[in-house]
């Protein structure tokens, strides 16, 4: 149902980016592109064939057309594009659910796809959005939950005291939802998916977007807030948890050598062969 739901939802702000379509092919228009942008950056290639053969057969009198992004995607190409090569399922991945996965291979650290993007949308702040509005500001929080506890993360109650205490993580939710201005901020865990802390999360990541605290406290986040995960695979999560993001598989065939060597040569580094 949430597969569902997320089609549909993107299937409204598409509908909400062009109100002067023409009404005998939009439906079709419209139900393909939402089946594409919410499906195609979690499929590996292979998945890919196969997937456009099922929506031709589908939708056979509808000819697939390239999604524009407009200045967003001219501004990555333009000035971004050669520091970091970045896919952009992320963009629409972001605009139909509330949390995100990027899924990538040790080979791939060097990406950090969600800066690039985050400078993109920050560098056009102020010009109408794609998806409708204008683009603000981005602010992204990075965070290692495996390298500390559950009570610095979430927060807990001194033991002697009976004294509550804020984590790393709820500080940053609080403040954020108390924040007044309409700029972006993004929560990144960067670290391996556990059960132990990820499943607190259903409740951030699930329409109603409120973390529920040990302490009896919910705090609500408000629509500027999103949720991001970059991990190595989903080997430990739960299907709550997988059914409740959006996913963005970077495969490491599809994006080519270039995002390993870029950074080589900036930093001059070279390989030389050495004598045995």
């Amino acid at each position: 149902m949430r597969a569902v739901k997320t089609v549909i939802s993107t299937a409204g702000n598409l509908k909400k980016e062009n109100p002067t379509m023409d009404e005998v092919n939009m439906l079709d228009l419209i139900c393909l592109r939402a089946i594409r942008d919410a499906n195609i950056p979690k499929f590996l290639q292979d998945d890919l064939k196969l997937f456009s053969g099922i929506v031709s057969d589908l939708f056979p009198k509808i000819k697939e057309q390239p999604v524009d992004y407009g200045i967003l995607e001219e501004c990555l190409f333009l000035r971004l594009l050669s520091h970091c090569p970045l896919n952009a399922g992320a963009v629409s991945t972001q605009l139909c659910c509330y949390g995100a996965v990027a899924i990538y291979s040790l080979a791939l650290l060097l990406l950090q796809c969600y800066e690039v993007l985050a400078a993109a949308m920050t560098s056009l702040q102020g010009q109408p959005a794609a998806s409708g509005g204008n683009y603000e500001p981005v602010s992204y929080f990075v965070l290692n939950p495996k390298s500390i506890t559950m009570g610095q993360l979430y927060g807990e109650f001194n033991l002697l005291t009976h004294e509550w205490t804020d984590g790393i993580f709820s500080s940053l939710i609080r403040q954020g939802a108390m924040a007044t201005d309409t700029s972006k901020k993004w929560y990144m865990f960067d670290g391996p998916v556990d059960a132990l802390w990820i499943e607190n999360m259903n409740t951030v990541l699930d329409d109603n977007k409120k973390l529920c605290l040990s302490s009896g406290e919910i705090i609500k986040m408000t629509e500027s807030m999103t949720m991001m995960f970059e991990v190595q695979d989903l080997a430990v999560a739960s299907p709550a948890t997988v059914s409740r993001c959006g996913m963005v598989y970077l495969e490491p065939s599809i994006l080519g050598l270039e995002i390993i060597l870029f950074p080589l040569k900036e930093h001059k580094i070279s390989f030389r062969p050495t004598r045995l």
